[in-house]
């Protein structure tokens, strides 16, 4: 077992990384003059990894997942999707928010939601009804495909925005704090479930959040944010054996370790 320690922010081996910031920097203006969110950040995600973002209130975590998503250019530096420059969301990339509630369409019904992306990119009528009842079925809501998003929990509703999400089969999911406003069952069950479809539909992730138990539970790596301006402050390889499970995985020592350094770097640097 691995004991927590600094990884390289660029990832070795041979491929192109799904997704790298170089050197980024993000500038928002405001009264009080230029506020300084994000201060050259540099790290690669290798195809297939499960990386999360944690980093005190402030840190730039939302504002580094819009640049990696392509939603906002950076003021200096470059990020990249499989090698190319983001200039726009390309199609492999799927985006899920802490709002469901929101980035759900409440007079659509499940299925409709589901499927609108895969309208959208002119799939086929067919196609689209085969994807959509396949992300429905491993996300479990098989037979949730007529009812409306306003009838379902709020757990229920984040999974309907997973399946969007990975209905078009994208090669980068990004998630922003997706179980944060939901219970604490609930959230260890959408751990669970992404890890599973994390493995079946092969797709690499870059979660954010603000729960370092969570983050040690789902990565393989986690970004330490220091606090504002955000500068990776250290990335941490997470050796923890796979499959995970929710009461062995969180009772091994290791996963002690990792938490009592995780905390250690968030803390100091508030």
């Amino acid at each position: 077992m691995t004991e927590p320690g600094t990884a390289s922010g660029v990832t070795e081996g041979t491929g192109t990384p799904v997704v790298s910031l170089r050197q980024v920097r993000k500038v928002y203006a405001s009264t009080a003059g230029p506020r300084i969110a994000l201060a050259d950040i540099t790290f690669d995600v290798a195809r297939g990894e499960f990386a999360c973002v944690v980093g005190p209130s402030g840190a730039g975590k939302t504002t580094l997942l819009r640049c990696l998503a392509g939603l906002m250019p950076p003021t200096s530096g470059e990020a990249l999707f499989e090698g190319a420059p983001l200039r726009s969301v390309p199609d492999g990339i799927g985006v899920v928010f802490q709002d469901y509630g929101r980035s759900l369409f409440p007079w659509l019904t499940v299925a409709r939601n589901v499927e609108l992306p895969l309208r959208v990119r002119r799939v086929q009528r067919a196609a689209r009804a085969g994807r959509v009842a396949e992300v429905l079925a491993s996300v479990g809501l098989a037979d949730a495909g007529g009812q409306y998003p306003w009838q379902l929990s709020g757990g229920m509703q984040q999974r309907v925005a997973i399946a969007r999400a990975l209905a078009y089969r994208p090669d980068l999911l990004l998630m922003d704090e997706p179980f944060a406003s939901v219970d604490a069952q609930t959230r260890f069950e959408l751990e669970d479930l992404i890890l599973r479809v994390r493995d079946e539909f092969g797709v690499t992730v870059v979660f954010v959040t603000h729960d370092i138990d969570e983050a040690i539970y789902l990565a393989d790596r986690i970004v330490v944010l220091s606090t504002s301006p955000g500068r990776v402050a250290e990335i941490v390889g997470v050796a923890l054996p796979r499959p995970r499970d929710q009461i062995a995985t969180k009772a091994d020592e290791a996963f002690a370790r990792y938490r009592e350094h995780l905390l250690g770097l968030v803390m100091s640097r508030r």
